[in-house]
């Protein structure tokens, strides 16, 4: 299809001959440059940012957690948050952590796989020496590897970190994870392959002075399974779900203990003030009618719940329910009895 050229544009090209070779660039349409997005075919991204946000999210819980019993085993102040939540190739993660180094492998049941959980030496020596009874000085001790005591002590710390991320990790899954070793050489704690895509939670933490790194490693095979439950759509709905049951039966729990005045009423009167004032031992009152025999009001609180009988149980008054006054929810009051002074008005 031929194109018509406008007016300004055959002036442009007359203009351009009579001054000398026209440059053919000027006169071609210009087309709208395309954005291009450079995707590396090796490093395909297989967390989406919803998900490593809802990650983030439930290790911010991990690390509040992690922050009180540190502290409370330390005996020293630990602060531990996270710093960044990536996605990078295992092989990443192994070079960019020192070496010797405090490396945990960490069986993620009932999930497939295992996950690392990777210590600074300067954290490392920091909390063996405050478990030691020292001050957490860790000058001159980093650049080692562990010995056989000091990986027992470590164990004992790691063992009480896996509990935390279990709790941060019951909205989604219940995960059981289990300390299974040790190491001190990233070579020797390849858990999946180098270029297999991992997510990466970088917790910073101090103890005391020390500063240093705590980083979670997962493979993307472990979590692979639970992908789905790593939307914030269904995190939120499970916290509030989680919280609403768990919270109901807290409040039952309390409720339960809670001490409430019963009174048996045989009968009421309204008398003026200057007729109470008036009274004297051996008045008699007479309350409103009632007949011997009549049931009396039980209230619960202010309210009036039960008919009673009144009696006697060994050299104590009581009162016998006979009856409610209203329909009651079945686990509200389950076998009421009481025995007690009874209250007259």
């Amino acid at each position: 299809m031929n194109e018509v050229l406008s007016q300004d544009e055959i002036d442009q090209l007359l203009s351009a001959i009579n001054s000398g070779e026209p440059d053919l660039d000027d006169f071609r349409p210009v087309t709208s440059a395309k954005k291009i997005k450079i995707y590396d075919f090796k490093r395909p991204d297989k967390f989406s940012k919803e998900t490593l946000r809802t990650i983030q999210n439930l290790h911010e819980t991990f690390a509040r957690v992690t922050t009180t019993s540190l502290s409370a085993q330390l005996r020293s102040i630990a602060h531990v948050h996270v710093a960044s939540v990536d996605q990078l190739t295992y092989e990443e993660f192994l070079r960019s952590i020192p070496s010797p180094t405090t490396l945990a492998v960490i069986n993620m049941d009932p999930l497939k796989g295992n996950a690392v959980l990777q210590i600074d030496p300067s954290i490392t020596f920091c909390m063996i020496d405050r478990l030691f009874g020292g001050r957490g000085v860790t000058t001159g001790t980093k650049n080692r590897e562990l010995t056989d005591i000091e990986q027992e002590v470590m164990e004992g710390i790691i063992v009480r970190i896996l509990a935390n991320i279990r709790e941060a990790w019951t909205q989604v899954i219940d995960l059981r994870p289990r300390f299974a070793q040790i190491e001190t050489n990233p070579q020797f704690a390849q858990i999946v392959p180098p270029n297999e895509i991992v997510v990466l939670v970088t917790l910073e933490t101090k103890v005391g002075e020390e500063e240093g790194m705590m980083s979670l490693c997962i493979p993307y095979l472990v979590l692979e399974p639970i992908i789905s439950k790593l939307s914030s759509q269904f995190w939120f709905s499970s916290v509030r779900k989680n919280s609403t049951t768990q919270y109901l039966g807290t409040i039952k729990q309390q409720l339960t203990s809670v001490d409430m005045d019963v009174v048996a009423e045989i009968g009421t009167i309204n008398l003026p003030i200057r007729d109470v004032l008036s009274l004297r031992v051996g008045d008699v009152v007479r309350l409103s009618s009632i007949k011997v025999g009549d049931p009396l009001t039980l209230s619960v609180g202010k309210k009036k719940k039960f008919y009673c009988q009144p009696g006697v149980v060994g050299k104590k008054m009581a009162v016998q329910i006979t009856g409610k006054i209203e329909d009651l929810e079945s686990d509200e009051f389950e076998e009421l009895s009481v025995e007690g002074d009874e209250s007259y008005e």
